[in-house]
C-alpha cells in the first residue's frame, strides 16, 4: 500500500490518508488483521506531523475500519455490519446522490456514468453473494 499526500490539494492531509486507507481496504489491498505502519513510522515516511497520521487513524477507528491494540499497533478490523439494510441503503443513497449530482454538473451522460461505474466496480474487493 503506497500512501501519498498532495500538498497542493485543498483536502486536509489527514483526510487524504484516511481516504486512501479506506480505498485500500475496499480494494482488498489491506486485509482484515493486516498491520498498518505506526504513527511515527508513517509520519516519517510521509514527512508529516504525527498528529496528522493519528487523526486519520482515529477517524478510521471510529468508523470501525481500524482497531488499535495498545502496545501492539494498529490493524485493519474484521468487517462487521451493525446497520440495518434500510440504514445502509439510506447512507449509500445519500452518497450516490452527491456523486450523481457532480456527474451531471460535469456533463456526463447516464450511459457514460454507467460505463465508468462498471469499469471501477471491477477494481474493488466485494464480499461473496449473500454475505451482507
Amino acid at each position: 500500500m503506497g500512501l501519498h499526500i498532495s500538498t497542493a490539494s485543498r483536502t486536509p492531509i489527514y483526510q487524504q490518508l484516511a481516504q486512501q486507507i479506506r480505498e485500500a481496504i475496499a480494494r482488498g489491498e489491506l486485509q482484515p488483521e493486516a498491520a498498518l505502519p505506526s504513527v511515527r513510522q508513517l509520519s516519517r515516511e510521509l514527512v508529516v506531523n504525527p498528529n496528522t497520521v493519528a487523526r486519520a487513524y482515529t477517524e478510521l477507528e471510529r468508523e470501525g475500519l481500524l482497531i488499535s491494540r495498545p502496545g501492539r499497533g494498529v490493524y485493519v478490523a474484521q468487517p462487521r455490519n451493525d446497520l440495518t439494510r434500510a440504514a445502509r441503503d439510506r447512507r449509500l443513497t445519500e452518497q450516490l446522490d452527491r456523486w450523481l449530482t457532480e456527474a451531471v454538473h460535469l456533463g456526463y451522460s447516464a450511459d457514460e456514468v454507467l460505463q465508468l461505474v462498471g469499469k471501477r466496480v471491477r477494481e474493488f474487493h466485494w464480499q461473496t453473494e449473500g454475505a451482507a
